[in-house]
């Protein structure tokens, strides 16, 4: 029987509140457990006391015994010195995805474009020659032929 030290979900809807447990790796998360080590209670302060309760001695016990904790537990662990946990590294976490960027690209090149057009060298106007329109050059016509 593989064994997971694991939280399990009480509380109500958008006040969750957890339950430190050993269970069987097959029985649902809220469901059936073998031992309860203690509370979380992710709403109270991070560096509040009772925000974090554990067992320690039976934390160590089962640990002994092979239970495997999931990653949340084993950070409680860590701090309460009962296990080590291995600090985790992903280089890539902080940069911004596919859509992000192409926004970022398309920003710069607007802006890139606008500066373009407020440094381009002022130009005097060009007068254009006006333009004959059919009922114009009858007119104009008229007035040749008297």
């Amino acid at each position: 029987m593989a064994l997971k030290l694991r939280l399990a979900r009480g509380g109500t809807k958008k006040r969750p509140f957890y339950h430190i447990v050993v269970a069987d790796a097959r029985s649902p998360r809220d469901g059936r457990f073998i031992e309860k080590l203690g509370t979380f209670n992710p709403l109270l302060a991070k560096d509040a006391e009772n925000r974090v309760v554990l067992n320690t001695e039976r934390a160590k016990h089962w640990l002994d015994v092979g239970a495997q904790p999931t990653d949340r537990v084993l950070r409680f662990l860590d701090v309460a010195g009962v296990a080590k946990r291995d600090a985790r590294n992903n280089p890539n976490k902080a940069k911004p995805g596919e859509k992000a960027t192409q926004r970022a690209e398309d920003k710069a090149a607007k802006a890139a474009a606008i500066e373009e057009a407020k440094n381009a060298p002022k130009e005097a106007p060009v007068e254009e020659a006006p333009v004959e329109t059919p009922a114009a050059e009858e007119a104009a016509a008229e007035t040749t032929a008297e």
